[in-house]
């Protein structure tokens, strides 16, 4: 685990985004943690976000793209703040991209804001977690038509590694199967395994290492 990994799991825990204790995910599934994205909102919590998104989007897709995208609504600000943050880390000129839920009608008319994206461009989906991979595989039925369009990659905050309720694969690996594109997380649940057994969240509880154990050793893709 890189040190920016290590920084990434402190902080998304001490900004409340990452939280322990006893959840219902949306598969009915007691989660002994949640992580929450939308927990990030002040300006400096997004510039933090985007530090960390600019990184793992520099360490792992080559050559960098030309727009950063965004599927509506949690994307959204995931696609402006790693495309500032390549700018300022990386001196990476990069446009983003997100559509609308509804095309507009009026104005500039169209699906997406942004840079459109079009024939002979790069891109990379960002997101935050990928549960079914329902809003990645929208964006890709919205972004098939557009001819000679790369699509490189996907990035996304969080794996949780945990099998999906009809398949003994992730969303992650599904989709990686599906559309034969390589989907990159900034950290996953053995990340955050690891900082708990290294006492980097030494604020949480010990007891809460053997329940994220047992709770990746039935739903995890592979145990811990």
């Amino acid at each position: 685990m890189e040190d920016y990994q290590r920084e990434f799991i402190r902080f998304i825990f001490e900004r409340g985004a990452l939280k322990f204790g006893e959840f219902t995910t949306k598969s009915g599934r007691k989660s002994p943690y949640f992580f929450n994205a939308g927990g990030l909102h002040t300006g400096a919590d997004l510039i933090k976000l985007g530090s960390f998104y600019g990184q793992a989007l520099n360490n792992h897709f080559k050559p960098t793209p030309d727009i950063i995208y965004g599927p509506a609504y949690k994307g959204v600000p995931l696609s402006v703040v790693t495309a500032s943050a390549l700018c300022s880390q990386f001196q990476a000129e990069v446009s983003y991209c997100f559509n609308r839920k509804e095309a507009k009608d009026h104005g500039e008319k169209g699906t997406f804001v942004g840079k459109v994206p079009q024939k002979g461009d790069s891109l990379v989906i960002v997101d935050d977690v990928m549960t079914a991979g329902t809003s990645v595989r929208e964006t890709l039925d919205l972004l098939k038509p557009i001819e000679g369009l790369n699509v490189q990659g996907i990035l996304v905050a969080l794996d949780r590694q945990e099998r999906g309720l009809s398949s003994t694969q992730s969303a992650l690996d599904e989709i990686r199967a599906e559309f034969g594109l390589k989907v990159q997380a900034i950290v996953s649940l053995e990340h955050i395994f690891t900082m708990l057994n290294e006492g980097g969240l030494a604020e949480v509880p010990a007891e809460m290492t053997a329940k994220i154990k047992a709770y990746r050793d039935e739903y995890g893709t592979s145990p811990i």
